[in-house]
């Protein structure tokens, strides 16, 4: 499991990222401060969605028509959909259904344009027959360019876009003059959503209106099972970057971990089998870091999954995670590996301070952190939502 020469090229991967990353902060900072901009708050972020849909009437919960375009790869119909169905009938337009870009090449040469005309030609036929009060998507660069961005903003619909990786993929990489990530499409939204809080700047400088939001979980799917628990210590995630190692040197340490997803021996689970692991863990590991950006981290969405499915979660600390959870109190964070093994060992030794840690995250998680709470305050924000 512990690879040097993996550990190598992940080292010099992390060399090139980071630097790539910091000139990037540094180039939008800087505009940032000469074009005199600041990050909008909510009042001024009201004002601007007023000005852009004036004729916007609220209307009680539940009764939106909402057009929802993104791709189900892992996890969105279990959290997405089930949140936005709290607030009406929602439309699911999956450009799969149409166009399998399994080949990078052709999606780029041939498919990407043609789903970028099937999708405004889609939007355009659903709000003739019944008017769409808003189109939530979760796309990028990579999925549609800036002239289906131009068409769609003719049919004056509200517009809210998601993105989840914008610590590095706001730019992401370069193809034909444009930018994979959300850089060139962003502008066109009504709004953008962000789960990165150091990205606000970079949207602004875009001429965007951001939002920093973080993710959520649906307590209908993450929630806790009843169920012994039979393992000291789980992580679920891609077997990429530092994990092999962390992991693979806490195994060394006499600690009995168990990895699953793309990569590990043991492989993905379905959505049921990972949440009844988060309940037979005695502990269930994260971690914050970006791939290939030292001292870099973000908020990800099992931040808020497992204390939702009632687990107790070590994760990686970093500012970001002091805004939604009291480490020590509702989750436990660690800085480095010495600390990680010895909150571990510490955890395992005292079930009573660990039971009591892992019920105030459950209750934090439920109260605060759901996917419906997430769009309700995205929704109040357009003044969809009457009471909102």
């Amino acid at each position: 499991m512990n690879d040097p020469l993996k550990n190598y090229r992940h080292r010099i991967r992390s060399w090139l990222n980071r630097r790539r990353l910091a000139r990037e902060l540094r180039f939008y900072g800087q505009r940032f401060r000469e074009m005199g901009l600041s990050i909008p708050g909510e009042g001024a972020i009201r004002e601007s969605l007023r000005a852009r849909h004036p004729r916007i009437s609220p209307k009680p919960k539940g009764t939106l028509n909402i057009l929802a375009v993104y791709h189900h790869y892992t996890w969105e119909n279990d959290s997405l959909l089930p949140a936005l169905a709290k607030f009406g009938a929602v439309q699911h337009y999956d450009w799969f259904d149409e166009f399998n870009h399994q080949e990078e090449d052709r999606w780029h040469r041939t498919l990407k344009a043609a789903m970028n005309r099937h999708l405004v030609g889609q939007v355009a036929s659903r709000h003739r027959e019944k008017p769409l009060d808003l189109v939530f998507t979760y796309l990028s660069g990579e999925l549609i360019g800036p002239e289906a961005m131009t068409e769609l903003a003719v049919f004056g619909i509200p517009m809210v876009n998601l993105a989840l990786n914008d610590k590095e993929q706001f730019v992401g990489r370069i193809r034909n003059g444009l930018a994979m990530g959300a850089r060139d499409i962003c502008r066109y939204f009504d709004l953008s959503w962000t789960s990165t809080e150091d990205a606000l700047k970079k949207y602004c400088v875009e001429g965007a209106t951001p939002l920093y939001l973080p993710e959520g979980a649906n307590p209908d799917a993450h929630r806790p099972v009843d169920c012994e628990k039979t393992i000291d210590v789980s992580f679920v995630g891609q077997c990429y970057g530092n994990r092999p190692e962390v992991i693979g040197k806490l195994i060394e340490k006499g600690i009995r971990v168990e990895a699953y997803g793309h990569g590990w021996p043991n492989g993905p689970l379905s959505l049921p089998a990972m949440t009844q692991l988060y309940s037979r863990s005695r502990i269930n590991l994260g971690f914050g870091g970006v791939s290939g950006h030292q001292d870099t981290f973000c908020l990800k969405g099992r931040d808020f999954e497992i204390p939702m499915s009632g687990g107790l979660y070590l994760t990686e600390h970093h500012p970001e995670i002091e805004s939604v959870f009291v480490p020590g109190e509702e989750i436990m964070t660690y800085t480095g590996f010495d600390d990680l093994l010895e909150k571990i060992r510490y955890l395992l030794a005292h079930p009573d301070t660990a039971e009591e840690i892992r019920l105030a995250g459950y209750r934090r998680a439920r109260t605060e952190h759901t996917w419906e709470m997430r769009f309700a305050k995205v929704f109040s924000l357009f003044d969809l939502i009457e009471g909102a």
